[in-house]
C-alpha cells in the first residue's frame, strides 16, 4: 500500500511536465523494482541505488522542453551529469554502508562496504577522482563558465577531499554525520556554483562559451 502510495504520487507530478517526460521517466520503474532487490544477488547494490537516485539529472532536460535524442550537447551533458551523480551517490552510500555492516553480516546479504572493507578509503577516493571529472565534463557540453568548475567542481573535490580524510568508518556516528552533512556540503557547493555561473551568464557578467544546455536549471 505503501509503495503503491509514493508511485501514484510520482506519476501525478510526473504528469504536471510535458508528455515527452513520460519516455523517460517510465524506464526508471525497471530500477525502482530491482533496488530492493539488489543486496541479495551483488556485492554493488549501491550502484543501483546510484542508477536509480540519480535519474533525475535525465529528467530535468525533457521537463526543460529539451529533446535529448535531437540535441548532442544537452545529450553529452545529460550523460555526464547522471554519471557524476550515479559515482557521487556510491560514494557517499559507501559511507553509510559502514553503519550496517554487522546488520549485513548477520543477515547474509552483501553491501559494498563489506566487498571493500579493507580498502574502503581508496575506493572513495576513486569515486571522487571520477566523480568531479564527469562534473566537469557537464559543465564543458553544457558551455559552463569559470565559476561553475571553480566553484562547483573545485568545492565538490575539497568537500569530497575532507570527507574520506576525515571519516572514521569504524564508528557508526561519525559516518552518520559525514554521510548527513559531507552529502550537503558537496551538493550545497556545486548548487551554489551552478547558481552563480547562471547568474553571471543571463546578467551578461561573461558570455557562454557555447549555447547552454539549461544545465543549471
Amino acid at each position: 500500500l505503501f509503495t503503491g502510495s509514493q508511485l501514484l504520487a510520482g506519476l501525478g507530478i510526473l504528469l504536471q511536465f510535458p508528455y515527452q517526460c513520460l519516455w523517460y521517466g517510465i524506464p526508471s520503474l525497471l530500477l525502482v523494482t530491482t533496488y530492493p532487490l539488489a543486496k541479495r544477488v551483488t556485492y554493488y547494490p549501491q550502484a543501483v541505488l546510484g542508477l536509480t537516485f540519480s535519474w533525475g539529472a535525465i529528467m530535468g532536460f525533457p521537463a526543460l522542453g529539451i529533446d535529448l535524442l535531437n540535441n548532442g550537447a544537452a545529450l553529452e551533458a545529460a550523460a555526464a551529469l547522471y554519471a557524476s551523480c550515479v559515482t557521487w551517490t556510491v560514494l557517499y552510500d559507501m559511507i553509510y554502508a559502514h553503519m550496517d555492516i554487522k546488520d549485513d553480516v548477520a543477515a547474509g546479504i552483501k553491501s559494498i562496504a563489506l566487498r571493500h572493507e579493507k580498502n574502503t578509503k581508496a575506493v572513495l577516493s576513486a569515486l571522487a577522482a571520477v566523480q568531479v571529472p564527469l562534473l566537469a565534463a557537464a559543465g564543458v557540453a553544457a558551455g559552463s563558465g569559470p565559476i561553475f568548475f571553480i566553484g562547483s567542481c573545485g568545492s565538490a573535490a575539497v568537500s569530497l577531499g575532507l570527507m574520506i580524510w576525515k571519516v572514521q568508518l569504524k564508528n557508526v556516528q561519525n559516518c552518520w554525520w559525514w554521510f548527513k552533512n559531507g552529502c550537503l556540503l558537496t551538493g550545497g557547493g556545486i548548487t551554489l556554483g551552478m547558481l552563480l555561473d547562471y547568474v553571471a551568464q543571463t546578467t551578461g557578467f561573461y558570455k557562454p562559451v557555447e549555447e547552454p544546455v539549461s544545465l543549471e536549471s
